[in-house]
């Protein structure tokens, strides 16, 4: 058996990469290092910066111009969409409370409901109560009017029957005439 390995490419290019990169690590300590190099990555960064915002601002105005929205634009309409969302969610949230409410006004309203129809149902037995006691009270009337004319005609029949009396007795008295009496006039002379 042979102790040679079979040539990978990956090996190699891994050490070759490690080589590769000790060498930039190693060049960019060096230039960073260097205060000249320091100050010109400063220029440079601050002038990167003023040309960025200056490519901002014109990219803004020309999607403006070409009414396309911008980075800003779409970041406002997602923060409207979210407090949307929220309002949204809070009026939900109302308005199940709102019907919950409603819920219980709609039993309290049904609860009055049976009262009234109890309360209506009682006030029409009232009322045939009322129209039959009236009934009643009518023919009571009647009644009372028809008694005190019996009882006017029992105290004449009281008083003919007095009278009667008073005659039988003055026609056992005529048996033996003295002085006649009158009837109606109850005396005797």
């Amino acid at each position: 058996m042979s102790t040679k390995r079979p040539y990978d490419p990956y090996d190699s290019f891994k050490k070759y990469s490690e080589v590769w990169e000790k060498q930039i690590n190693d060049f960019i300590f060096i230039l960073s290092n260097n205060n000249e190099f320091v100050k010109m990555s400063n220029a440079g960064t601050g002038a990167h910066s003023r040309y960025f915002e200056a490519f901002k601002k014109n990219q803004e105005a020309l999607a403006g111009v070409l009414n396309i929205p911008t980075k800003n634009d779409l970041a406002n309409v997602t923060s409207l969409t979210i407090q949307t969302e929220e309002k949204i969610e809070s009026l939900e949230e109302q308005i199940w409370n709102l019907q919950d409410s409603l819920k219980s006004q709609s039993k309290d309203i049904e609860s009055v409901v049976e009262i009234s129809k109890e309360i209506i149902k009682l006030t029409k037995q009232l009322k045939t109560e009322l129209v039959k006691t009236k009934k009643e009270l009518a023919d009571s009337k009647n009644l009372q009017s028809e008694l005190q004319e019996i009882k006017f005609e029992l105290n004449k029949l009281n008083n003919f029957k007095e009278d009667i009396e008073i005659l039988k007795s003055q026609i056992k008295k005529n048996d033996h005439p003295k002085e006649p009496v009158l009837p109606g006039s109850g005396s005797t002379k």
